[in-house]
Order: structure tokens, then sequence, then C-alpha cells
């Protein structure tokens, strides 16, 4: 039986449950055929806000795979939630999420208080996402990228004194294909001493993107959220059979407007790298949407060429 995942909910808490992590993954690697000494240990990071998921599983097993150490934060930051928006009801499930973090492989969880990240309130200095995080979502959710990139670039600056010489890894799926741009923006400009691994989407056999708000949906709510993937699935075939044109993207709107009880935020198809429009044959293009399905906020992507 599989001993359950040791929590942390204090930054003293978590260094010395990586102290012990670290120091079992060296004695592990010394038995084996590359002394610890030779090869620099890896960690690997998952940020969360919990609820966890299949999608969730897949970025620890990925990190799991690759690393020696994985460690899993579980934080519901509420500097990244609108005045209007569901802090108070996105769900907190700690003793699910410890159990599903146990069996796939986590070897730290770190799920520290509001208090214990914002000592005396929401912190005077914070990351400023720029141009990028004022589009699409940044557009819908004002200020939402600040807040995220402000948490995250707290995290690493806790965890990369803690990982000592080890190489840290962080891993982000790829649904959240604007968060992760600017993550890997932040890591580049801020000079971060680490690696962001980028996981592709997750979806359900019927090609719902994995989500902690799926669970918000009733059922008939569900089977009309699949009017997004689908929707980016058709968009993906024009594009490849090169009949795709500018009506295509106004038809995939309509779809998406007509479908009962969605509702359109937007619907756009942008350059990978810029997230503006693309100018060359040879970009790589990412087809955004984001809609509200009853009361509930998805959003959903896809590479279509």
């Amino acid at each position: 039986m599989t001993s359950q995942t040791p929590i942390a909910h204090t930054i003293t808490d978590l260094g010395n449950e990586m102290l012990l992590a670290l120091t079992t993954a060296s004695r592990r690697r010394d038995t084996g055929e590359t002394p610890a000494a030779e090869k620099p240990l890896t960690v690997g990071y998952v940020a969360t806000m919990g609820a966890l998921h299949d999608g969730h599983a897949t970025l620890i097993r990925r990190a799991r795979e690759q690393n020696d150490v994985v460690v899993l934060s579980i934080f519901v930051n509420p500097l990244q939630f609108g005045p209007n928006e569901d802090y108070d009801r996105y769900p907190r499930t700690l003793e699910a999420d410890a159990a599903l973090a146990t069996e796939a492989g986590v070897d730290v969880i770190f799920a520290p208080t509001v208090e214990e990240m914002y000592p005396g309130g929401d912190p005077k200095i914070t990351v400023v996402s720029g141009k990028l995080g004022t589009l699409f979502e940044g557009k819908t959710r004002p200020g939402h990228f600040d807040g995220v990139l402000t948490v995250v670039n707290k995290f690493f600056n806790i965890l990369k004194p803690l990982v000592g010489e080890a190489n840290l890894n962080a891993y982000f799926g790829q649904k959240d294909a604007q968060q992760l741009a600017l993550i890997q923006r932040m890591v580049k400009d801020f000079n971060h001493q680490m690696t962001i691994k980028p996981v592709p989407v997750v979806r359900a056999d019927d090609g719902l993107a994995l989500s902690s708000r799926n669970q918000y949906l009733s059922a008939e709510e569900r089977e009309a959220a699949l009017v997004l993937s689908r929707t980016l699935a058709t968009l993906r075939e024009k594009y490849i059979t090169g009949s795709f044109t500018a009506e295509d993207i106004a038809q995939a709107r309509a779809t998406i407007d007509s479908t009962e009880g969605v509702r359109l935020d937007y619907l756009e198809v942008v350059d990978t790298d810029t997230f503006e429009a693309p100018q060359s044959e040879q970009a790589r293009v990412l087809a955004l949407v984001a809609a509200y399905v009853g009361s509930t906020r998805l959003i959903d992507n896809m590479e279509i060429n």
C-alpha cells in the first residue's frame, strides 16, 4: 500500500519535505548505474489550483517520467480572479487531490494558505503581463494574467533555492495556451534558471477539453459544450485541406453562438508566437475559443496547421 504524499502548508515545511525527497532520490540514484554526483538531480514541478482531474494527472505523470522528484502545488490564487468570478465557489478538494497526486507519483504537495503566500495582504509589487496579457483572456478578465504571473513567479522563487543544485522543470498544459506563452516569456525575461515543459491538451473520449470547471456543467450543458472542440476540429480540417477562408471563422462563431445554452466570448485564429493574426504561410496557427456554457466559462484551443 502506497503511503499518502506529504502535504506542506508552509514554506518552511516545504523546505523540509524537499530536502527529504531530494536526499531519498540521491540515494536511489546512487544505487543505479549513474551516480548522482555525475549527473544533477531533476525536480519536476506542477502548479495547480486543485480540483485535480485526468488532465492534471497527465502533467504529473509526465513529470514523474522525466524527473527524480516531483512537487505539486495546490493554491486557489485570489489575485487571478475578478470581482464577479468564481473564487469563493471554486472547488477545494484537498483530500481527493492528495489521493490522485499520490497515485500519479507526486513526492511533495505544497498547499499553502493565502496568508502564507501573501503575508500582510495583497502584494504591493506584482508582475505585469504586458500587451499579450490584455488580449483574449486578458481582455475578458482584466488583471487575470498579472495575478497568474505574480503567483507563478513567486512559486518559482520559493522552489528554486529549495532544489539546490538540481535542475528544475515546470510542466504546464497547452489548454491554457495564452497562459503558457506568458509564463514562457516571463521565464526568459526574468532569467529564471529552469525549463518550461509544455504538455498537450488532454481531452475526454468525446473531445471535451478537461477542466476543473467541467464539474459545474449539467449533463445537458456538458453535451452542449462539445460544440467547442468540434468547431475547432472543423477549422483544423479546413486549414489542413487548404479550403480555409475568413468566412469559415464567421461560420464557426455562428455555430457556437447558435448552440442552445452556449454564448460565445471569442473565437480567433492566431500565430502561436505572437497571438496576433498570422502573417505568413509558415506560421504555426492556433484556433482559440472561449464561451459560456450555462453560467460556466470554458476555454479551448487547437493547432490547426
